[in-house]
């Protein structure tokens, strides 16, 4: 009787896997440095990011919520165990300035909708059960 097929004995699993893991931590790296970054520049209150709040009309406080949801989710999606909540919760973000850059601030929504494919690839790539039907342990989730 054959062994059931795994990651380690099908030709070709190993290199995609790698592939996979070094896509998902430059994508979540790439996403932490912008979203810490623009974070922090909210909370600083840089007139660049002031403006177009302004713009906006909904008050200075929804800059500062902005900015703390853009470094939680930067920090989060550093994190392989949160990288799945932290790209929905900045996909859910770029969905706001997607559509704030285009009905209502001055401005490009390209920007936006770049980061908002990136978070979503990052939530993709990390979401619940991807690694179920692995034979080893899940290198996302960690063991119950």
């Amino acid at each position: 009787m054959k062994p059931p097929l795994s990651s380690a004995t099908m030709p070709g699993a190993q290199p995609q896997a790698r592939t996979s893991t070094y896509v998902s931590r430059g994508l979540r790296i790439l996403a932490a440095v912008i979203f810490l970054a623009a974070g922090a520049a909210k909370l600083a209150g840089v007139p660049a990011m002031v403006q177009p709040f302004d713009q906006l009309g909904l008050g200075q406080w929804f800059r500062i919520v902005t900015g703390i949801v853009e470094v939680i989710g930067g920090i989060a999606v550093l994190v392989p165990a949160a990288a799945f909540l932290g790209g929905l919760l900045l996909s859910a973000t770029m969905v706001g300035a997607l559509l704030a850059h285009s009905f209502v601030i001055e401005g490009s929504p390209v920007p936006a909708l770049i980061l908002l494919l990136i978070t979503a690839a990052i939530a993709w790539l990390h979401r619940p059960g991807r690694w179920a039907a692995s034979t080893g342990p899940s290198p996302v989730m960690p063991p119950a």
